[in-house]
């Protein structure tokens, strides 16, 4: 279930940081609204996950998988450019999240 809750609190922030960008600095009340109810949502199912699981590892897996996810959110949706070097970063942060789900046993420890 852990894992579970942490795939919602991954998502519910990737939407909070999509809604950051369309609020303007929060000058635009809905997007700012969703901003604040996604990160609410994100960090109390992070505080319910860091029960069980150790932090560091909760942080690597939410922080690496956000940023790879955001990246694409802003690609495919906000027409942002992406080069070579951030292409292969976001490899190897795919890398280091899949090593610590798979190969880790404080993953849900």
């Amino acid at each position: 279930m852990n894992q579970v809750m942490l795939a919602v609190a991954i998502v519910s922030e990737v939407f909070a940081t999509s809604a950051l960008k369309q609020s303007d600095g929060f000058t635009r009340l809905w997007p700012t609204l969703a901003a604040l109810v996604g990160y609410g949502v994100a960090f109390w199912l992070l505080a319910i996950v860091m029960r069980e699981t150790p932090v560091g590892v909760v942080y690597a897996v939410w922080s690496g998988a956000g940023v790879v996810l955001i990246t694409l959110v802003g690609w495919l949706v906000f027409q942002q450019a992406l080069d070579w070097p951030a292409l292969i970063g976001m490899g190897l942060i795919v890398a280091g999240v899949l090593t610590i789900n798979v190969l880790s046993t404080s993953v849900g420890h």
